[in-house]
């Protein structure tokens, strides 16, 4: 690892490099002289604000909560809806474009209220509305949206009651428009509109033929499961014609995907959409808006590439294609510029969120204790293997490999069959993993590094254990192999003595990560620091506020973290604006249809038997059970 500092220590800057921070972090993050990763607020017309997540951490503790904590900041949803409007407002100038732009904020992406109010609340000096794709989130934007002028957009199945809850926000003056997904959901959406009186308002999302790379890229093209084809879009007008309410159809909508990281494929999706457009209207319909769906994507390695984990493109380049390509096709048509829609989600809330733990414990790949000579009457195996501790050297690193390799496992065999000692056997361990790690210190001295012996350092990574569950708080690592940024938040002033990878509280093989963000690539293992004795490690998992907080399940029934919201003011000081404990035992078992009362009352039953049999005293039993009561009642992490 390069060091910046004139006299060959490692600084600030190397931390910065090693961890991409400058470039994942979208000018919100950086790294404090202390060594501490902060937090970055902007203000208009005064200098940005930074606030250290040690000081945070100690800010939450003092207040009684533990780790792990999710950590939402509001500033940074506050930046990112106003980037989002401000952007498309300045293209739109720039290009003289007639039309405006409104944007939309999916639920599904996070449906925890504390962030939609946050959405609402920042959103509505720009008139930012929210999409619903369910009853449940119907109910939502209907209670948080105030203004008539922001936009309410249902995707998703729609029953009669869905139906007559949006028709009914129409009366009331909100654009709440039905996009139809489905040829069914017309007939529903015509017949409880004449039932009620109300003239909906009406959207079609199409069936693109484009697609996109990526994770999502089926939500898009021929395969993609909601949307109408050509011919089913047909039917659709001439349904509205023939009823005498085409002038209903005001919306066209498509979704290419939730992460597109390449802005060739947003500009083909605009394109064709933009001829549906322009013949919806030639066919008569009113029309006025258009709506892109989601798919701006985050950078979560910082690679600014079309790497499934990145994005080619800046906020600035999505909005001036995406009118750019509008215009070229609605003005050769001659066609009104519609409104813009974009319901923008995962790069709306991403940044705002981070989730923070603890380190408990590691399982470090290194040798124990060598001595200075095998004890006597050692196993020739055993023999055999120092033999090549002893005499490793550059001109026979392969040799000395596959030796160590083949006698470890000639020895690993005599021991199931009783002809080496449990004690033989640790010994052997020790001296093979000293003899892999010699190997692997001295590749980079060669000039050729033999094929066998390629990326042996990264299978050479201890094991960190952290205070948290991957399948409750970043269930995407784990089901998509999502990549998140993820690094210490702090002793950043120390270079990095270990390679890891981490691993959870869960008992299962699957709770861990091991892939992790790196420009243009995936890294197997991160780089930390050695543990201190008495004094706490933390780890930081950033750009997890998209979807991580409510896809998350029960796993070992660790459930929801403790959850803080802080803002931070211009003068860097920085207020909690809202604590909300994580799920104790008692929750947790209720979810899964446990009844935590009558738990507690059968174990006070077998406390009282454990008395009546002489197994415990009576002052026992009350003590046993205050215990579980107590347990019962607490926080389903590791607590000190």
């Amino acid at each position: 690892m390069a060091k910046n500092d004139l006299l060959g220590r490692w600084s600030i800057n190397d931390s910065a490099n090693l961890y991409g921070v400058k470039d994942w972090g979208a000018g919100y993050f950086d790294l404090s002289p202390k060594g501490e990763v902060v937090v970055r607020a902007k203000f208009p017309g005064s200098s940005p604000v930074d606030v250290s997540l040690i000081d945070i951490i100690s800010g939450i503790r003092e207040r009684g909560m533990g780790m792990p904590v999710l950590l939402r900041i509001e500033n940074l949803l506050d930046s990112q809806i106003s980037q989002l409007n401000e952007s498309f407002r300045h293209a739109i100038k720039a290009f003289k474009y007639k039309g405006t732009y409104q944007g939309v904020f999916p639920i599904k992406v996070n449906q925890q209220a504390q962030v939609i109010e946050e959405v609402a609340r920042f959103g509505e000096r720009f008139n930012h509305g929210l999409e619903a794709g369910s009853k449940a989130e119907l109910v939502i934007a209907l209670s948080m949206i105030n203004s008539t002028k922001s936009l309410i957009v249902c995707n998703g199945f729609k029953d009669e009651e869905f139906i007559d809850l949006g028709l009914y926000a129409v009366s009331m003056g909100y654009k709440c428009f039905f996009v139809i997904e489905t040829p069914a959901e017309l007939k529903i959406v015509l017949e409880r509109s004449k039932a009620l009186g109300v003239r909906p308002l009406i959207g079609i999302r199409l069936k693109l033929s484009s697609r996109s790379s990526g994770h999502w890229q089926d939500s898009g093209g021929d395969s993609s499961i909601f949307g109408l084809t050509t011919n089913q879009m047909v039917d659709v007008i001439d349904t509205l014609k023939a009823e005498n309410m085409l002038d209903c159809l005001q919306l066209l909508h498509y979704h290419l995907g939730s992460q597109i990281p390449n802005i060739r494929d947003i500009r083909s999706a605009v394109r064709e959409t933009a001829r549906y457009y322009a013949d919806l209207v030639r066919e008569g319909a009113a029309m006025g808006y258009i709506d892109l769906g989601g798919g701006l994507a985050v950078d979560y390695d910082g690679s600014q590439t079309n790497f499934v984990h990145s994005k080619n493109y800046s906020l600035a380049e999505y909005c001036a294609d995406v009118i750019e390509v509008i215009m070229e096709i609605l003005d050769e048509h001659e066609v009104c510029h519609p409104t813009i829609i974009t319901e923008s989600g995962r790069a709306t809330v991403a940044y705002s969120s981070i989730l923070l733990f603890n380190v408990l414990d590691t399982n470090l790949f290194q040798a124990g204790p060598i001595p200075e000579e095998l004890p006597p009457e050692s196993p020739e195996l055993l023999e055999n293997l120092w033999l090549v501790r002893e005499t490793l050297n550059l001109k026979n690193v392969q040799e000395c490999y596959n030796d160590a390799i083949y006698y470890r496992e000639e020895i690993r065999e005599q021991f199931k069959v009783g002809n080496i000692t449990l004690r033989q056997r640790a010994l052997s361990d020790n001296i093979f993993i000293d003899i892999i790690h010699k190997i692997a210190e001295s590749l980079d001295k060669l000039k050729r590094v033999p094929r066998e012996l390629v990326g042996l350092q990264d299978v050479l990574f201890d094991i960190y254990y952290g205070n948290f569950s991957v399948f409750q708080s970043l269930p995407d690592a784990w089901a998509i192999d999502q990549i998140f940024p993820l690094m210490p938040i702090h002793r950043l002033l120390e270079e990095p003595n270990r390679r890891a990878i981490l691993a959870d509280i869960t008992c299962d093989s699957d709770g861990k990560i091991d892939k992790f963000a790196d420009l243009h690539d995936v890294r197997r293992t991160i780089p930390v620091h050695s543990l201190k004795d008495e004094e706490e490690y933390f780890i930081g998992v950033f750009l997890v506020g998209a979807y991580q907080e409510t896809l998350g399940d029960l796993h070992n029934l660790l459930g929801d973290t403790n959850v803080v919201s802080i803002r931070i003011n211009e003068n860097g000081s920085f207020d909690f604006v809202r604590e909300i404990e994580g799920d104790s035992i008692w929750d947790v078992l209720s979810y899964v249809e446990y009844e935590p009362k009558v738990l507690v009352a059968k174990f006070r039953d077998k406390a009282e038997a454990a008395v009546k049999a002489g197994t415990i005293s009576v002052a026992q039993r009350r003590e046993i059970v205050s215990a579980f009561e107590a347990s019962i009642r607490g926080y389903t992490y590791y607590e000190n």
